[in-house]
């Protein structure tokens, strides 16, 4: 048969064998493309060529597809693979066949087809191949490994049966020749690199390029070493490593000077590592595009950064960078991507930052920033997604965001300073997640959000909102969380109808209530004026009790399965809703409301149970726990009024006890009660001294006047969100015990009994103050005017009362606190006395003498006031004033004051409010 003239280049001579220069290409040192001309050229100078050949390559993998007369085909696929990508498809004259041989570490397929089919390959069973054929074997040793190839044919067919074997040993020959080398520097740089980071994955030589031995390993979905080289250089004999991915491995030391040296690299992924120190200088010398170090512990950025300037992402989130954010950063013009959350950066927002217009993606979430949010991001007009949450920067939004119309994701939340109107986002037509949440916005909610029909999560919860809901919204939403507004008006029937997860909570909606407290996945608790339109008390402001309030205690485990712990039984608390639910207890004394979607992964949980199975100290329901990407809040219901104390345990169960990236989480929220803010920027590790450590706070003298507690726990923005993974972040809490401050005996007296013991406790008390005087406690010498002791009180000197033939025959302490005490309960004005449950409190010690905030007049100077002036602002200052003892277990953190269930106003220039929940001025508190 004769050998038609193909058109290739001229050939070369490779170990005796005739072969053609390949096509310059860029390959991964996972294999690289095979060299199709040559393989072709040698088939054809076997004259097993004809003319109906032709050469179809599909990605890496090749396919040479030879025709036999009369009817049949022979196709011979090579793969720099380890898998083959696709299976080529094969024709005869009545049937396709496609069966993928294995050669490792590089695949061949050799696959025929004739009239009556016969293909049997690498251990592939011929399931119902025909009995009278018959089988050829052949084994072949490829670059140290073994491969073999069985191929059945038909009896008679031997002349077929020998073109097979000849084309698999050219195949191995082309493939034997074709060895690239990585540089002798370049070997000795990488393992310099391996060894600063302790990397044990790499092995590198001069052939780590030619199927990544000793270089590429995946262990794992994200955790992975991949390297690809270059080899293109010097007819293809030469490769040069350009990217370098080395993700989730917990490589540990420090950023190697190193990297450098890799004259050709453009990408550094180091994600979710354990390395510290400084992002090397040496890192201008390359022609970096890609720099990635997301969740390790680099603490510092150098200001020749800003010289990369083939620089187009950056990516810095959850490392343990501070101080000021670098200014030569704004040199990037080419910059793309620049993610900076969850780190510790200080001060504003450089200017220069202004010159990125190339920007695409920008986050710096989390970082205490100071100043307002600058007018130049109207400069980013290409950007598609802008993350300021919880940075502690001033509002309003500036104007300058309406010019950000390729905007599809938005989120600005935790704004500092005055209210402000709803931004102008009326052009932003392809946004689909758009959250303001707590930026003080004012106003109702524009007409034109309910037309972003790409909208998928909607949230603006924690303004001043006013108005009605939307009557129309786009069919994609997913989310839509716009609790803890004003809104007002009739919730609208596609809102009652959803099936989404969407939140209205803790608003002031009129009309007709739904017939049950969760409508589906529609949040509506605390949302319905309490205008006697026969509600649903879960539905109503306080949430009243619709019977008797008869409960004093309260245990729940959070997250956790019914347990008993130092004689206390705890509910099971398991339930896995959380994006938009409230749930009561099936004993009907607590339940609890959640908030939120979870950044980067929809699926979070929303309770978990030691992930790491660590050995967890402390009792059992830290085992388990109840979290939330925004918002928890915990209520007992039914509880009697009196004053309580609170007990809440935390230990932190979502990060690792050793030096991985997992260990390095930060979880900062706060938590208020009663609408009063107890902690803040609360970090459990931190507080415990490590994870899986259990730990209390303890809140005395928390007061429900009404019939409910409110236990609030929410995230403000800071602290990681994407270790060990994206979505883990938020409050957590383990367990919560609540438990009376007074004798449950006593409980239930009614009206009249009350005021007998009120008169009975009076009339004690004036018997008290006169066996004082006749002791002399009180008669140490006569006071010609009564204000007089008032006058000794405020100048400190009380004991001038105490009768000095008592010498120092008596206890000074007790002495000043019954003068106090009685100089309260002896005052001519009775708004001026304290209650008797606060007079016994003070005469155990176990508060301190308290007295109204009386404020002086110029028409009433006298002493007596004055004196009581400076007790009563003194024990208001006790009572803001908290003193915090945190211990790990056993320890608690006490925190004493007169907490009460009462509304909190607040006024502004543009609106004045009250809400009985929480301020939405968190900071106030």
């Amino acid at each position: 048969m004769g050998s038609p003239d193909l058109g290739y280049p001229a050939k070369e001579s490779c170990g005796g064998a005739e072969t053609e220069r390949t096509p310059k290409r860029r390959v991964s040192a996972g294999g690289r493309e095979s060299r199709t001309r040559a393989l072709l050229h040698v088939i054809h100078k076997t004259n097993f060529v004809t003319e109906n050949d032709n050469e179809e390559t599909v990605g890496s993998f090749l396919s040479i597809n030879l025709s036999f007369p009369p009817t049949a085909t022979l196709s011979l696929s090579l793969s720099d693979k380890h898998r083959a990508l696709e299976k080529p498809r094969l024709t005869s004259s009545t049937e396709n066949h496609s069966f993928p041989v294995s050669l490792c570490p590089v695949l061949a397929v050799v696959e025929a087809a004739f009239p009556r089919r016969f293909a049997l390959a690498n251990g592939f069973s011929s399931r119902g191949y025909r009995s009278e054929f018959g089988s050829v074997s052949r084994a072949r040793s490829l670059r140290g490994k073994q491969w073999k190839l069985t191929m059945g044919v038909p009896l008679g067919s031997v002349s077929r049966a020998v073109v097979c074997v000849v084309l698999v040993v050219i195949c191995s020959a082309v493939f034997e020749c074709d060895a690239q080398r990585l540089p002798q520097d370049e070997v000795d740089t990488l393992n310099t690199i391996a060894t600063k980071m302790q990397n044990e994955y790499w092995s590198v030589n001069e052939t780590s390029c030619n199927g990544g031995i000793g270089l590429n390993v995946t262990l794992a979905s994200g955790i992975m070493s991949n390297v690809t080289c270059n080899c293109s250089f010097n007819d293809s004999t030469v490769c040069h490593v350009t990217n370098i991915q080395l993700k989730g491995l917990n490589l540990t030391g420090i950023f190697p000077d190193e990297f450098g040296n890799l004259t050709y690299l453009t990408e550094i992924d180091l994600s979710r590592n354990y390395i510290n120190g400084t992002i090397p200088t040496t890192l201008t010398q390359i022609p970096l595009t890609i720099l990635s170090a997301l969740g390790n512990r680099i603490s510092s950025i150098p200001k020749e950064i800003g010289n990369i300037s083939t620089l187009e992402a950056l990516v810095l989130e959850d490392n343990l960078l501070e101080g000021a954010l670098e200014p030569s950063i704004g040199n990037l013009s080419r910059l793309t991507r620049l993610l900076l959350s969850a780190n510790n950066f200080t001060g504003s927002i450089p200017e220069s930052f202004g010159n990125l217009k190339n920007l695409d993606d920008f986050r710096i979430d989390g970082s205490t920033l100071s100043g307002k949010i600058p007018d130049f991001i109207g400069n980013w007009t290409k950007i598609t997604r802008l993350d300021m949450q919880g940075t502690s920067m001033e509002g309003p939004i500036p104007s300058s965001i309406s010019l950000l119309t390729n905007l599809t994701s938005l989120r600005i939340s935790d704004l500092k300073g005055p209210s402000s109107d709803f931004p102008n986002l009326q052009g932003m037509s392809m946004m689909q997640t758009l959250i303001l949440r707590n930026c003080l916005l004012t106003g109702s909610i524009p007409d034109y959000i309910g037309k972003m029909t790409g909208l998928k999560t909607l949230d603006l919860g924690d303004n001043i909102l006013t108005g009605h809901v939307p009557d129309t919204m786009g069919e994609g939403l997913n989310y839509m969380f716009l609790t803890n507004n004003s809104l007002t008006g009739t919730v609208p029937s596609w809102v009652t109808s959803s099936k989404q997860s969407l939140d209205l909570s803790y608003n002031n909606f009129t009309g007709s209530p739904p017939i049950s407290c969760q409508q589906s996945q529609v949040n509506l608790v605390f949302s319905y004026s309490s205008n006697g339109n026969n509600s649903l008390w879960c539905l109503e402001k306080d949430l009243p009790c619709s019977g008797k309030a008869q409960y004093h205690s309260l245990f729940i485990n959070c997250g956790g399965s019914k347990m008993t712990f130092e004689g206390n039984q705890y509910e099971e608390d398991t339930s896995p809703n959380g994006p938009s639910v409230f749930s009561s207890s099936s004993s009907e004394k607590w339940a609890y409301s959640s908030t939120g979607v979870y950044i980067g992964n929809d699926d979070a949980p929303y309770t978990v149970n030691n992930p790491f199975s660590m050995n967890v100290i402390g009792s059992e329901f830290y085992q388990t726990a109840r979290l939330s990407p925004w918002s928890i809040r915990y209520y007992g219901l039914c509880m009697m009024k009196g004053s309580y104390k609170v007990r809440l345990h935390f230990a932190e169960i979502q990060y690792s006890n050793d030096e991985t990236f997992s260990s390095l989480g930060r979880r900062i929220f706060d938590v208020s009660i009663q609408g009063h803010q107890v902690l803040k920027d609360f970090n459990i590790a931190e507080e415990a001294g490590g994870v899986g450590k259990g730990i209390y706070k303890d809140f005395n003298n928390v007061t429900v006047n009404g019939s409910t507690l409110e236990i609030h726990l929410y995230w403000s923005g800071k602290g990681t969100t994407a270790i060990p993974d994206r979505g883990v972040y938020g409050p957590l809490i383990s367990a919560i015990a609540v438990t009376p401050n007074f004798d449950v005996g006593s409980a239930g007296l009614s009206a009249g009994a009350i005021t007998g013991i009120v008169v009975a406790s009076v009339v004690l008390l004036i018997l008290i103050l006169l066996v004082l005087r006749l002791t002399g406690f009180l008669g140490g010498r006569e006071v010609e005017d009564p204000g007089e002791a008032y006058v000794l009180q405020e100048q400190g000197n009380v004991l001038e009362l105490v009768d000095p033939r008592l010498g120092s025959d008596y206890s000074e302490e007790e002495a000043m606190r019954m003068l106090n005490l009685a100089l309260l309960c002896t005052n001519p004005s009775p708004t001026l006395r304290p209650p008797m449950s606060s007079v016994v409190s003070m005469l155990e010690g176990k508060s301190a003498i308290q007295a109204p905030i009386i404020k002086r007049t110029t028409t009433n100077p006298n002493p007596r006031f004055k004196a009581f002036e400076r007790l009563a602002n003194d024990s208001q200052t006790n009572v803001s004033t908290f003193s915090q003892d945190t211990r790990q277990l056993p320890g608690s953190m006490s925190i004493e004051g007169p907490w009460i269930d009462s509304s909190a106003s607040f006024t502004s220039k543009d609106d004045t409010r009250s809400h009985s929940s929480e301020s939405k001025l968190r900071p106030d508190f």
